[in-house]
């Protein structure tokens, strides 16, 4: 639909007196090219009908948010002189209010379309944008790139789902796909598919269902798949393997059409003991993952920054590590590389600090930018930052987010408010996606910014001149391209150059930075 030059005219109906919701749909109107009139309040349906006579309008936008009782009587008296005076079909005829007030709108018959609050803007916008997405139609973007393109201005939506049971994370991914909640479900396999998907002899059935979903078989990757081909149709992801990751990324992009690897530089190895995987062994396998990734124009994601911070490396040491990962994962040939940015870790983080590592890390990752390499911002609370008490941590799920809007994600990692306590259930992801949702739809449109603040940019300056050493460190290595050479970035960790206080299986004792 070419919407330039079509005018809507809209009105609160009957004695209403509440303009928020028609505002807001008038402004996005108008950021999408339309000519909008604003009429005022408290219309009869007799001096609607006469300013439209007058007008002229394309489409009538009508917002009504009190009894549906009420409203009933004014829809039916309204189709009633429609029909009288043929108007019908002469204009479009548009509803907002209450799912109630909706709900008597829809019967009535006369209004193409009818917005209740339930939608986000960025379906409202396609609407606008004559793209409405159709029932059954897949057409939300069946990529990465194209899922943010249709969402933009907005962030998508990412939540990890994968409970101790197969059959019940197959109907929870399409509960979670009809709720159209989120955009992106990260599959979580329980450790034991993890690390020995491709050895089954080597499971430990007593850690069946440990930490996610047990996957067995390649056709149960193609099950979760096949469920999620409803409702929005989200995209689906998984993990990339604790070994193995070459025929981890094969079966995944196969059967579960992978949206974007995520691929550890250090980690899933002897480092962090979530495989036996020498140190310089698993930094070799996991460039080849991301160099096979790359190949095939898929997106990667290299996380290694939070992971030195869950175990309490120095802000530093995470930002140093942010380099790194991008630079290896732009020299195995990425083009779309995610940057996900942990908030809230190592826990007890100030938010200010917190931020300042996160521009930080933006700042020195963005050196590497260029036509063919294209950063994605990704932002999520920490795994360890939720409280076990619901509300507590629901605010704590809001907190965080707003927070981390100021650097203007492309992705909304959502870590669901229950995590404190027990892996989420669908309906509790949907909640902690809506709370999400809540916090970007009042958010968005313009906060403080607090990237300015004087205490944020000497504390994002520090970290960047202490990463820099740290970078220049691992350099002084080797002179044959140290930062990719997997003997280099092991002997970085084996010296202490890059070290954490909590690692579980350290090389050699190093030294300990300060956490700021």
């Amino acid at each position: 639909m070419k919407v330039n030059g079509l005018k809507i005219w809209g009105c609160t109906l009957g004695n209403c007196i509440h303009v928020a919701g028609i505002h807001r749909f008038l402004q996005l109107a108008e950021e999408c090219g339309y000519q909008t009139v604003f009429a005022g309040v408290g219309w009869s349906v007799a001096a609607i009908l006469e300013a439209v006579a007058a007008e002229r309008p394309d489409f009538v936008a009508l917002s009504y948010r009190l009894t549906p009782q009420v409203a009933a009587k004014l829809f039916a008296e309204l189709a009633t002189r429609l029909r009288e005076e043929k108007l019908v079909e002469k204009t479009v005829w548009l509803c907002g209010g209450t799912p109630p007030v909706c709900r008597e709108a829809e019967q009535s018959g006369i209004f193409a379309m009818t917005f209740d609050g339930t939608e986000n803007e960025a379906e409202v916008r396609r609407w606008l944008q004559g793209k409405p997405h159709a029932p059954g139609e897949n057409s939300w973007g069946r990529t990465f790139r194209e899922r943010i393109a249709l969402q933009e201005p907005y962030p998508i939506i990412r939540h990890h789902f994968g409970l101790p049971d197969l059959e019940e994370t197959v109907r929870g991914v399409a509960t979670l796909a009809e709720s159209k909640a989120l955009d992106v479900i990260s599959i979580g396999p329980d450790q034991n598919a993890q690390q020995f998907f491709f050895r089954p002899e080597k499971m430990d059935p007593a850690q069946q269902g440990a930490g996610g979903v047990p996957l067995r078989r390649p056709e149960d990757l193609g099950r979760l798949y096949r469920a999620a081909q409803t409702g929005n149709y989200p995209l689906l992801r998984i993990y990339s393997g604790t070994q193995d990751l070459l025929q981890w990324a094969e079966l995944s992009v196969r059967e579960l059409h992978n949206a974007w690897a995520a691929i550890p530089l250090f980690w899933y190895s002897a480092l962090d003991g979530r495989s036996e995987r020498p140190l310089e062994a698993a930094i070799r396998e996991n460039q080849a993952a991301m160099a096979w990734y790359a190949q095939r124009q898929l997106p990667v994601e290299v996380n290694d920054a939070h992971q030195w911070s869950l175990r309490g490396a120095a802000d530093e040491v995470a930002v140093g590590a942010a380099y790194l990962a991008a630079f290896n994962a732009k020299a195995q040939g990425v083009n779309d590389f995610i940057l996900q940015l942990m908030w809230n870790t190592p826990a007890g983080i100030a938010p200010a600090a917190d931020l300042a590592k996160m521009l930080a890390k933006l700042e020195i990752v963005g050196q590497l930018a260029d036509d063919n390499f294209r950063i994605w911002r990704e932002v999520r609370a920490g795994l360890a930052s939720l409280a076990p008490q619901p509300a507590i941590a629901k605010g704590q799920l809001a907190a965080t987010t707003l927070l981390s809007l100021q650097v203007r994600p492309h992705i909304v990692h959502v870590v669901g408010f229950c995590e404190g306590d027990h892996a989420a259930t669908p309906a509790e992801i949907v909640e902690s996606c809506q709370i999400v949702q809540g916090v970007i739809r009042d958010a968005w449109q313009g906060m403080p910014d607090m990237r300015h603040e004087r205490s944020v940019l000497l504390r994002k300056r520090e970290l960047l001149d202490q990463a820099l050493r740290i970078i220049e460190a691992v350099a002084g290595l080797s002179q044959d391209q140290p930062l990719t050479d997997p003997g280099v970035l092991a002997a970085a960790v084996r010296r202490g150059i890059l070290t954490a206080p909590q690692l579980l299986r350290e090389p050699e004792p190093a030294q300990r930075r300060r956490t700021g």
